[in-house]
């Protein structure tokens, strides 16, 4: 048998750093330590996020306003660490390694937020006769310190192990091309089910059997991820990193602007690329040139009044002359951020289920049973269920049905499945602001305005959970597809954290929505639209808002979505 059917085409190695064997490596059989991983640590994290509001309402004594942003503060900075960990995944260590060294932070994290709800002196004292917690300040501290290591721990996760978990099939092997968008919609059901234990089981023992159990699970939870990552070891595929993909798009910039006068022949095959058959970049394939954003093909022009090959063995060559692949990367970038931009509305509407949600929760009646009572943060394990329920039936009958109308391999292109998802967010933030007007007319009619639960089931709550799981199943798993198929092969896990980004943003914009709506809203003394007792406010109003603001944002996208350029390699292009 010949190597070439022997080995990888997409120059991954083995644990061994030699040529990855196809039969002995990668696919579906490597996929279960890294999915198993992935569940174990969203278990983890969920563990901590699902209920973090009434943990900072009720343990640490705060205002609802505060809280909330705490949570989205925490939340969003969680979504911005990845930069960090896919940098030095990209550039230096390896997804591997990444995954390996923040694992360790993240378990750190784990055990001194637990710690903080478990030993005495560290966590706040509370007196049931007054109702309330008192931490002191360095309690407080010595939480968010944890709260704020397991941020930092996650982002060296996030971006490198779905990126990772892909890097396992090997693009140029038709086969194992087709299996990569099934693994995405794997990888994201994998998420849900950990989250779904998070939410249902974890949620229970934080609220009636104590926050040092709460906390202690996830934290044992974490320990388990790591050793299933560790398990798969001598099946995976590695991609060895590129050098710093930031310090390769500065050279274009710097290039082109040398040759701010320079024209671009119309014959680009005279834009200089290397003669090798691999690219000049570590790890990455040659892309095909592109039209488009054509100033930047000026760093690819070889001067004629100049000594081209002095140009090349000179030590700033890289920042005057750079390849077409290295300007194509450069391009693949740009052209991702409009639509990368368009995301974070999304995940601002994504954000209010572990925030507005929950408080919204807490005002209706949360009883099961006579004894029963169900904690308002658990209403999201119908989110889960949602996104457990919507991956099979998309994966096996949605995209076969679609694939038969459209042609394409799986069904929707990656940026029609993210705008269907769109759609649906504006539906769930109507249904969500049409339950809570609902809400208070029957508050208004009865005069329940000082009554802490009314009598109105919470599981009113669900379909607006439901119906954000299933927008979850196609923009979410639509944007972590997407990213990685039109990044630049050795800007993968950058290109993932940038899309995880979108994450980190939506929650700090509703944060700032949050305080802008509350500044106005409250002058004259009025209590605003979120007050600490909800049943005086205006929640409706400030879901409406924000169904306007998708509804916006989805035109912005269409027009986006419509101009867009899809990446090449060169073997594509042949």
């Amino acid at each position: 048998m010949a190597d070439e059917d022997i080995y990888t085409k997409d120059g991954t190695t083995d644990f061994r750093n030699d040529p990855a064997v196809k039969k002995k490596t990668g696919t579906w059989k490597a996929c279960p330590y890294i999915l198993g991983n992935e569940c174990c640590e969203r278990l983890a994290y969920y563990g901590i996020n699902t209920n973090l509001v009434n943990y900072l309402k009720f343990q640490l004594n705060q205002r609802n306003v505060v809280a909330v942003n705490n949570v989205t503060n925490w939340s969003g900075t969680c979504y911005v660490t990845p930069l960090l960990g896919a940098f030095l995944a990209d550039a230096y260590l390896g997804r591997y390694w990444t995954i390996a060294g923040f694992s360790t932070i993240y378990v750190f994290g784990m055990t001194l937020l637990t710690l903080s709800a478990s030993v005495h002196g560290l966590k706040p004292e509370c007196n049931a006769a007054q109702n309330g917690c008192y931490p002191t300040g360095l309690q407080t501290e010595v939480f968010f310190v944890g709260l704020y290591l397991i941020a930092l721990g996650t982002g060296g996760i996030k971006p490198c192990v779905s990126s990772f978990g892909a890097d396992q099939f090997d693009d140029s092997d038709e086969t194992e091309n087709k299996s990569k968008s099934s693994f995405f919609n794997w990888f994201y059901f994998s998420i849900n089910i950990g989250a779904l234990v998070a939410s249902s089981v974890l949620v229970w023992v934080q609220t009636n059997v104590g926050w040092g159990w709460g906390f202690g699970v996830p934290a044992v939870a974490m320990g388990i991820a790591v050793m299933s990552f560790f398990s798969g070891t001598r099946l995976y595929r590695n991609q060895r990193p590129g050098g710093s993909p930031l310090t390769r798009i500065c050279q274009v910039i710097v290039a082109s602007l040398r040759k701010f006068r320079v024209e671009v022949p119309a014959d680009k095959s005279l834009l200089y690329e290397t003669a090798d058959s691999e690219s000049a970049v570590t790890g990455s394939r040659k892309l095909d040139h592109t039209k488009h954003l054509s100033f930047f093909d000026k760093a690819a022009v070889e001067e004629t009044n100049t000594n081209t090959d002095a140009i090349k063995g000179s030590v700033d060559s890289c920042w005057r002359l750079c390849t077409v692949t290295q300007v194509e990367e450069l391009k693949s970038i740009i052209r991702l951020l409009p639509i990368w931009a368009t995301g974070i509305v999304f995940s601002a509407v994504y954000s209010q289920m572990g925030t507005l949600f929950v408080l919204q929760g807490n005002t209706m009646d949360l009883r099961i049973t006579r004894s029963f009572q169900i904690p308002s943060a658990s209403l999201s394990l119908f989110d889960t269920i949602s996104v457990i329920f919507w991956v099979p039936i998309y994966d096996r009958f949605i995209v076969p049905f679609a694939r038969k109308l459209t042609g394409y391999k799986s069904g929707f292109t990656q940026l029609q499945r993210i705008a269907i998802g769109l759609v649906i967010s504006v539906v769930a933030m109507l249904v969500a602001g049409t339950l809570e007007l609902l809400r208070l007319r029957m508050v208004r009619k009865h005069d329940y305005y000082e009554l802490k639960h009314i009598p109105m089931s919470i599981f009113w709550q669900v379909p607006q959970y439901f119906i954000i799981g299933c927008a979850e199943v196609f923009t979410f798993i639509g944007q972590l597809e997407f990213f990685y198929e039109q990044a630049p092969d050795a800007m993968r896990s950058l290109c993932s954290a940038l899309s995880l980004t979108t994450a980190a943003l939506g929650n700090y914009l509703s944060t700032m929505i949050v305080n802008v709506v509350t500044d106005l809203s409250t002058k004259g003394g009025k209590p605003g639209w979120i007050p600490d007792n909800l049943n005086y406010g205006h929640l409706h109003y400030f879901f409406w808002l924000l169904a306007a603001l998708s509804l916006l944002n989805l035109a912005v996208y269409l027009q986006v979505a419509r101009r867009y350029t899809y990446k090449r390699t060169v073997v594509d292009s042949l």
